[in-house]
């Protein structure tokens, strides 16, 4: 006699600007995911915050008034949900937080880890108070001076969002002022950060706090006729090539996964991330540049490139990623609060 079949969520689109990268990484999920072990459901949330059954169906209610046959009460039946959700309203803790709150185990960081990684700002302080080596970076806040005391060039970008969104390479003090109010498009807060000429490298990591989180072999991005790592080469067709392993001495592609799982460990990551990284070419260092807690997640993307190549492929990965977030709420559900 079979076992009955885990019941998943699935939680895609979201409010922000990677809506539609985050569909696509469902729609590769759901393909994935073994029917005879899971019973899927797909739970869609709106740009405008509202929530329905499917991913691009009939309007449904938005939160926090329920009702019966719904999305939220369907959420409340399932065995472990998986956010595939990108960037504010879905990466940065939001959505933890109400899983939490409901007590429904779910795929990937928790809340506090989402809500740090997605602030760039914090996230750096907290990896360089760890000892982990990161870009500088200078903080514009409102009402603060719009400057770069970090001379040129350099990135300036939104504190909170992802894909490369609100991003300008700044090359001289002319073009700052447009490129701050750009980001701030996006968010209030914004990083000017330091140009760090090198390879860039990503690193995936998979795993809860026991046994210890592992790490894929690092890549290295080539982003072909585009200038830095931008939103078209993330995501048009040929945009980018990834390079596994990377062409660095082994001794560095051991350090780049040495301080993935630094980061993850640090950040307080359970399940995924990805960490994204630049290895200086004057000194060979390895910088950490960000940590992603949900990657785009298609077949194809890079997180699941890194893993295919490291031995763990697509389906696995995705066993894999539920039967931890089975274990860490199983793990914290003996908690006493």
């Amino acid at each position: 006699m079979t076992s009955r079949r885990l019941r998943v969520a699935l939680l895609a689109g979201g409010r922000s600007s990677e809506h539609d990268i985050s569909l696509a990484s469902a729609r590769s999920v759901l393909e994935a995911l073994d029917p005879d072990r899971y019973e899927v459901t797909e739970i869609g949330i709106g740009r405008d915050g509202r929530w329905e059954l499917g991913t691009g169906g009939s309007a449904a209610e938005t939160l926090p008034v329920p009702y019966d046959g719904g999305p939220l009460e369907r959420l409340g039946r399932v065995d472990v949900a998986f956010p595939i959700l990108h960037g504010p309203f879905g990466e940065d803790g939001t959505v933890q937080g109400l899983l939490e709150l409901a007590g429904i185990p779910y795929v990937g960081a928790g809340l506090a880890a989402s809500a740090l990684a997605m602030d760039k700002d914090l996230f750096k302080k907290v990896m360089r108070d760890s000892g982990i080596p990161v870009a500088r970076h200078h903080t514009i806040r409102l009402g603060d001076p719009v400057e770069s005391p970090l001379g040129y060039p350099v990135f300036v970008k939104p504190a909170r969002l992802g894909s490369s969104v609100g991003i300008s390479k700044v090359h001289d003090e002319i073009e700052l002022a447009d490129a701050v109010a750009f980001a701030r498009r996006h968010d209030e807060k914004v990083l000017v950060e330091e140009h760090v000429p090198g390879m860039e490298v990503e690193c995936g990591v998979l795993g809860n706090r026991q046994p210890p989180p592992i790490a894929s072999l690092p890549g290295r991005i080539d982003t072909l006729e585009h200038e830095w790592y931008d939103y078209a080469s993330k995501y048009d067709e040929g945009g980018m090539n990834l390079v596994v392993p990377p062409e660095l001495p082994q001794e560095t592609i051991e350090l780049v996964q040495r301080r993935a799982v630094d980061a993850f460990v640090a950040s307080e990551c359970e399940g995924m991330a990805r960490v994204d990284f630049f290895v200086r070419e004057h000194d060979g260092e390895v910088v950490v540049n960000e940590l992603n807690t949900i990657p785009g997640f298609t077949a194809t993307s890079v997180y699941a490139k890194l893993f295919d190549a490291s031995g763990i492929g697509y389906t696995e990965l995705l066993d894999r990623l539920i039967a931890l977030a089975l274990e860490r709420h199983e793990r914290r559900s003996k908690l006493e609060y």
